[in-house]
């Protein structure tokens, strides 16, 4: 999966978004610690997992955990320097369009900050007790997020 990501606001820079490679781990592990978002349990999902590229450096990912016709996205992070410029709204379309690869029926995530980003896109706020039993698995359900999330859902066609 690839695609070019060129925004007008962004003007020159050029940014392509494709799949994370196991040698860009720790670089987008370090982009997660700088956003403040949780590391753990990422690089079990690396295969499903799209970054953002501005040359050489990875500045923007986005990450599927896939249980069976249901995913978790996650680790949705961009620079803070390129930030407001579509890259987030770039990423995350694209992790939705991986997911309807990979034949999800509807995507679920968490989030304490972001419920305003996401329900532009199309996500809906959802009850904590409306997670199937399967995404109630990761740990992003079990440990990372804590009770006060905001838990979003969208269904894809």
């Amino acid at each position: 999966m690839k695609s070019s990501v060129e925004r007008p606001e962004m003007r020159s820079t050029d940014v392509e978004i494709c799949r994370a490679k196991n040698k860009d781990l720790p670089e987008i592990l370090a982009l997660l610690g700088t956003c403040e978002l949780h590391k753990e349990g990422l690089a079990a999902h690396l295969s499903t997992t799209l970054v953002a590229r501005k040359g050489n450096e990875i500045v923007g990912c986005s990450a599927l955990e896939l249980y069976q016709q249901l995913a978790l996205l996650r680790s949705v992070a961009v620079k803070p320097s390129l930030r407001k410029r579509g890259l987030g709204v770039e990423l995350t379309r694209a992790a939705l369009d991986l997911a309807r690869e990979c034949q999800v029926r509807k995507v679920y995530l968490f989030t304490l900050t972001a419920s305003t980003f996401f329900s532009k896109l199309g996500f809906i706020q959802a009850s904590r007790s409306d997670v199937p039993t399967a995404v109630r698995q990761s740990i992003e359900f079990t440990t990372l997020c804590p009770e006060s999330a905001t838990v979003m859902t969208i269904p894809l066609p």
